[in-house]
Parts: structure tokens; C-alpha cells; sequence
């Protein structure tokens, strides 16, 4: 009866620990975008993914502010805002930036 109550009472406590998420890392600072090919942008989104609206594209040398990182799938995205207009904010591809 005892080992029941103490199995019941470890599932119990297993369940109510949150689970973790998305690994989140902050490599904040001041980067540019770098690595676009001449005739394409970067598509800045509204979300981190593939699957978000795309609000504005950016050119090579484009300065930007990055406020965090998180690991969506295999691609690492980036919250970031224009260098010249904090308040307008997006996700970006990690894999594009440059630190300045």
C-alpha cells in the first residue's frame, strides 16, 4: 500500500513541474544584416517562423537591435528593431546577422 501511494504521489509531482521550452538565449547588442544575396532581402517577420507574415524586408548593411533569441525548429530567430526605429520590432534568422 505504501509504495502505491508514494508511486501515485511521484507521478503526481512530476506532472505539476512545468515543462521547459524553447531554448532562449539574449545575445543583445547591435548587429547588421549580412549575407543576403545582392538582389534578395531579409524577410523580417512577425513571429519567429517560416510561418509568420513577413512585415518588411531588409538589405545588406541594414543596422539592427537584437533583444533575443530562440531555437524554432532548426532555425535560430531573433527579436530585433530597426537601429533607427526601436519601436518597430520583428524576427529575423539568426544565421543573417553580423555583430557590429
Amino acid at each position: 500500500m505504501r509504495s502505491v501511494m508514494m508511486g501515485g504521489l511521484a507521478a503526481v509531482l512530476l506532472l505539476a513541474m512545468p515543462l521547459p521550452g524553447p531554448a532562449v538565449a539574449a545575445p543583445m547588442g547591435q548587429y547588421e544584416v549580412s549575407g543576403v544575396d545582392g538582389d534578395d532581402m531579409l524577410k523580417m517577420r512577425a513571429g519567429p517562423g517560416t510561418g509568420y507574415k513577413v512585415v518588411l524586408g531588409l538589405p545588406n548593411g541594414t543596422r539592427l537591435r537584437v533583444h533575443q533569441c530562440q531555437q524554432t525548429g532548426s532555425t535560430r530567430w531573433c527579436e530585433v528593431s530597426l537601429d533607427g526605429a526601436r519601436g518597430f520590432r520583428g524576427y529575423v534568422s539568426w544565421a543573417y546577422l553580423r555583430k557590429l
